[in-house]
């Protein structure tokens, strides 16, 4: 029982590190952004206050059950991921809740929170929550595909679907790396990642160039605030995820925080660069490219 909670002390202390860090790193990313753009940006602690003045008002528009719910589901997919994902190879505490065959779990996890959000969505008094929802799980499931086929590369390169085998088969030097022993997955892996993290140009979604539409408007007070708590913790954790399948996971907390930069500044270089796709465009775009290193990568280790 002892270790027990010990073991969960150390979970809940990972996931306010994970929440802050991810914070501090949106806050970074969008100042990078706001630079290329040659404008001053935000502060470095703006997300903090951000967050604090969203938790601090309250709503008083109702929906229905399922309006509210769809942000407790968001974060649910968020927290899910972290709790049964390792964080820190070769420490019992900072391994959290990983099983042997976590890797399926993780990928229902990945999707849940979308899932949830489509619920929410649909509740919604806004006439045009049927088209974002549309929008929303079109795109996602297209990006779902060459990034389950990487996976399942992994799993037949490795034999196994633990994502705690295949770090630890990693181990020994950058050259035992998936980059380096599995690239085609890995390159199917990554351009899958453009759209989970929902950047620029696969972030018509949540239509950043449209002020009165998305979650900002039918989310508000602490309801946007259980959003933004997600998204923080989500960029971070999917970022891991993807450090701990194909550049061999984080001996250190050092190492895991540069890590999680560099794979997440990944997804944010893209999105300066390139302009935004129309949906029908980049599903068609992740059924391509993306879809062909997927299958590439299984059939060279079939």
């Amino acid at each position: 029982m002892d270790f027990d909670l010990k073991r969960l002390g150390f979970t809940l202390l990972g996931l306010l590190i994970v929440l802050n860090w991810g914070m501090l790193m949106s806050a970074i990313m969008r100042k990078v952004g706001a630079r290329v753009a040659r404008r001053y940006g935000i502060p470095w602690y703006q997300p903090w206050i951000d967050l604090v003045k969203n938790y601090a008002l309250r709503s008083q528009i109702t929906h229905g059950i399922m309006f509210y719910l769809g942000p407790v589901f968001r974060i649910s997919g968020g927290v899910g991921l972290f709790l049964f994902m390792p964080m820190i190879i070769g420490s019992e505490l900072w391994m959290n809740y990983s099983f042997q065959g976590d890797l399926v779990l993780l990928m229902y996890f990945q999707f849940f929170g979308m899932l949830g959000m489509a619920l929410g969505a649909g509740e919604g008094g806004h006439p045009n929550s049927a088209i974002g929802i549309s929008r929303g799980l079109s795109q996602f499931t297209v990006i779902e595909v060459p990034m389950t086929l990487a996976i399942i590369s992994l799993a037949i390169q490795y034999d196994t679907l633990s994502l705690v085998d295949i770090v630890k088969a990693q181990q020994g030097g950058f050259q035992n790396w998936t980059v380096w022993t599995n690239p085609v997955a890995t390159i199917a892996g990554m351009l899958a990642l453009l759209g989970a993290l929902s950047h620029s140009p696969f972030n018509l979604v949540k239509a950043p160039n449209e002020i009165p539409i998305g979650p900002p408007t039918e989310y508000h007070g602490a309801f946007l605030g259980v959003l933004r708590t997600n998204a923080a913790i989500l960029h971070v954790v999917e970022a891991a995820l993807f450090m701990n399948l194909f550049f061999g996971g984080a001996t250190n907390w050092f190492e895991f925080i540069l890590k999680t930069f560099l794979i997440y500044f990944w997804s944010v270089f893209v999105g300066v660069v390139f302009p935004r796709f129309r949906i029908e465009q980049s599903v068609a775009w992740f059924l391509k490219i993306p879809l062909v290193f997927g299958i590439l990568a299984i059939i060279l280790y079939m």
